[in-house]
């Protein structure tokens, strides 16, 4: 399970979140009964991100071939949602068994399903989705160029603005992260290079120097990781989400820990502040039950 560390717009901070949730090599059938059980005995307080995952190996373990991995987001989710919102469904498709006169058991609390992010690394398929259903994006924003990821956005929100959603600064937005702790920089560095030049993914590339520069990367004290992270709006917009992955590259618990703690008392609370003293007006939280529930009272009452 990765670590991480949540911060943004006020968005609901309480709130218990998956990481990523597989929508291809998971049954969505699972998945919406689930996580619908979770719903209710989280009194509401929950959320999924949804990812198609891009380890080849995993998919062969559950049946799947990951050459169809966005069709099979595409079609799981589809249903998915259908099974939030349809009390007996009706279904057929490519990758599982039909169904006939399903209901998916429990129904979500208060008739309103979790709220949804798809997350993506690469796939305009995924943004696209997104932006169809008027769920929230969530960008990858490791391993690659923020300019890259910048692209990502813009297709998103122009979409959902076209689907009817609201406006393009309207959209429900994420964003990763990457980023190593100490009191000061230097430690920083010195203690986390030998990790990332043994790192499964960064190791043998580009330094470690030329990834910060160019990516989401932040190795360095709490003022560095808050300044770059504020920086972060400056290729996406105002956006309501922001995880932090703490623990790669094989780092011990005991200094994972160490992450949270400096997260928690010197970063987190200073992005909370300053993400909210310069979000536009009419750039909305991130969605949660209780705004849902609120919403379609106000609606039934119109």
């Amino acid at each position: 399970m990765r670590a991480t560390a949540c911060s943004g717009n006020s968005y609901g901070r309480d709130a218990l979140s998956t990481s990523t949730t597989l929508i291809t090599t998971n049954d969505p059938v699972k998945i919406a009964e689930d996580y619908a059980v979770l719903q209710h005995l989280s009194d509401g307080r929950v959320d999924l991100m949804m990812g198609r995952g891009n380890t080849g190996p995993v998919y062969p373990w559950f049946g799947k071939d990951i050459r169809q991995g966005i069709p099979l987001a595409i079609e799981n989710y589809a249903l998915l949602h259908q099974l939030w919102r349809e009390d007996v469904v009706d279904w057929e498709g490519r990758f599982r068994t039909p169904l006939q006169g399903f209901t998916s058991t429990p129904r979500p609390l208060d008739g309103i399903p979790p709220f949804v992010w798809h997350g993506s690394v690469r796939s305009p398929e995924i943004a696209e989705q997104a932006a169809y259903y008027g769920d929230g994006f969530f960008l990858n924003n490791l391993f690659g160029p923020m300019n890259h990821f910048t692209k990502l956005i813009n297709l998103y929100r122009e979409r959902y603005a076209h689907y009817g959603h609201g406006t393009q600064q309207q959209a429900v937005v994420g964003a990763g992260g990457h980023v190593f702790l100490r009191r000061n920089s230097q430690d920083a560095i010195r203690e986390y290079r030998p990790y990332f030049d043994n790192s499964p993914v960064y190791g043998g590339g580009p330094s470690m120097e030329q990834y910060m520069a160019q990516t989401s990367l932040i190795v360095g004290s709490p003022q560095e990781v808050i300044d770059k992270t504020l920086s972060f709006r400056e290729h996406f917009g105002d956006y309501q989400r922001q995880l932090f992955n703490i623990d790669m590259a094989g780092l011990p618990l005991k200094t994972v820990l160490e992450q949270l703690d400096l997260l928690g008392e010197e970063v987190l609370p200073v992005l909370r502040k300053e993400f909210d003293s310069v979000r536009a007006d009419d750039v909305p939280e991130a969605p949660t039950h209780a705004s849902l529930l609120a919403a379609r009272s106000e609606e039934a009452t119109k």
